[in-house]
């Protein structure tokens, strides 16, 4: 028997680190993931917010900034985590700040930069038009957010893994091939993320199920929310590799998904989620700085 490709013997060994767990994947920095348990507690206060962000610097830091851009404040500044907390609302601190976590410093991803940049502007674009079109649902808003912040967070993990396996094993990929394994294993590699970084249960089944949102699984409908966000923003952003920018989808393209239709959104409302593009711009520009 010949011996196996190289795109084969690492597909080999990243089965090989799921299947033992033995994945790499990145610290969400404690306090994002404290956060996150804090706003699931009914009891917590906005004093309780303050304090445990204020317990990492650099994140306060971040926090204050995005607080006090014009996406959030466009007419004055604020000078005080529990003064932000009052004016924009624990909520929107939560946001705030779990998109302040999650960005590309995390990821070693050596030749794959600019593409890991891509992925997380892209998943923070996906979230906040999650969370639009839950608004136009009357769906849990943060959810949708929290889960289309994430829901792409295999991608990241897998270029990483990948990119240690080959050089561990001393062979090289083209590119072509490393974005060929990254969206074979991307899915449940994210699965495996978001319980590592115990985010809720319901965000694990999106991730899951987020490219079979009609299988039946306990949260559909709030995967069906995030999948309508992502498509959306295939309509604003493209990747461009190699020099070449791909295709956006147009906007016809996108009512004609059928997960519209199954959310009860016509296209009347889709031109009204779509007004919205200058704010949700507004503020992915702040996020992302």
């Amino acid at each position: 028997m010949s011996d196996p490709s190289p795109v084969a013997l690492v597909c080999e060994k990243l089965t090989e680190r799921i299947e033992k767990k033995q994945l790499q994947v990145p610290m969400l920095p404690e306090v994002a993931g404290k956060v996150v348990r804090l706003t699931q507690d009914p009891e917590s206060e906005s004093a309780d917010l303050a304090k445990l962000i204020q317990s990492d610097q650099i994140l306060a830091a971040k926090v204050m900034r995005i607080a006090n851009s014009a996406a959030y404040s466009p007419n004055s500044s604020m000078v005080s985590l529990q003064q932000a907390i009052t004016r924009l609302g624990m909520k929107l601190i939560t946001e705030i700040a779990l998109s302040a976590s999650v960005n590309t410093e995390l990821f070693n991803t050596p030749g794959f930069e600019s593409h890991i940049a891509y992925e997380i502007k892209y998943s923070l674009l996906t979230g906040l038009w999650a969370k639009e079109v839950a608004r136009a649902c009357r769906k849990n808003v943060e959810a949708a957010f929290l889960t289309g912040l994430l829901h792409d967070i295999g991608r990241p993990v897998a270029i990483q893994t990948i990119l240690e396996i080959t050089r561990k094993l001393d062979i090289n990929l083209s590119k072509a091939d490393v974005f060929k394994i990254e969206n074979k294993f991307q899915q449940e590699i994210g699965v495996s993320v978001v319980k590592k970084w115990e985010m809720p249960n319901s965000v694990c089944q999106s991730v899951e199920f987020f490219h079979n949102y009609s299988s039946p699984h306990s949260t559909q409908t709030q995967t069906m929310l995030v999948f309508a966000g992502a498509l959306i923003s295939h309509h604003f952003i493209c990747e461009e590799t190699e020099g070449e920018k791909a295709e956006c989808m147009t906007i016809e393209e996108v009512k004609e998904q059928p997960v519209f239709g199954d959310l009860n959104l016509y296209p009347d409302q889709i031109d009204e989620l779509l007004e919205k593009e200058e704010a949700i711009n507004s503020t992915l520009e702040a996020m992302s700085e």
